[in-house]
């Protein structure tokens, strides 16, 4: 995974510097979200990756799938990107530039884990104590993991915070285990 990264990172920077300096980040960031989800599909990997698919093959196939979204800047980036053998990084150059982004928003993403499913309310509560601890803007998104017994977990960037009673249950059992 990290050597993805590593590849994937250079490319990533050098579109949200394009397009910071266009003041294109969100038809960049569309563009880039529907070519990652257009490469995690195995058949699109396939025929981009089978060497008997011409380059205008592979090309105009992602052109019609952008549509109003294939700008000339974009088309040339996917040009770049096939010349290198690299459209299947799409995904990660996605990623890594959805994170520059959400920087220069000043916005943090925080995935957070519950036993049940947060309300509306409950959620902007949350959105609103990591807002004052990490003083940026937080998008949230959210999932259900009965395993936790109760409570949260919550992860933004490398931070986690874990207030789930299996965390504390866990931490129990090691304090009692020393």
């Amino acid at each position: 995974m990290a050597e993805i990264i590593t590849v994937a990172r250079p490319y990533a920077e050098a579109v949200f510097r394009l397009a910071k300096d266009a003041n294109r980040l969100a038809p960049w960031g569309e563009a880039l979200a529907v070519l990652a989800a257009m490469m995690e599909h195995s058949e699109v990997v396939t025929l981009v990756t089978n060497p008997k698919s011409t380059a205008q093959e592979v090309g105009k196939l992602i052109v019609d799938v952008l549509g109003d979204r294939a700008d000339v800047e974009v088309k040339n980036f996917i040009d770049a990107l096939q010349e290198n053998h690299r459209l299947t990084l799409l995904p990660e150059i996605a990623r890594q530039f959805e994170l520059l982004k959400s920087r220069e928003e000043s916005v943090v993403e925080a995935t957070v884990e519950s036993a049940f499913p947060l309300n509306d309310q409950q959620a902007q509560e949350l959105a609103g104590t990591l807002k004052a601890k990490f003083g940026k803007d937080v998008r949230l998104s959210t999932s259900v993991d009965p395993d936790l017994i109760g409570g949260v977990r919550i992860k933004v960037g490398d931070d986690v915070i874990d207030a789930s009673v299996r965390g504390k249950l866990q931490a129990m059992a090691v304090s009692l285990k020393s």
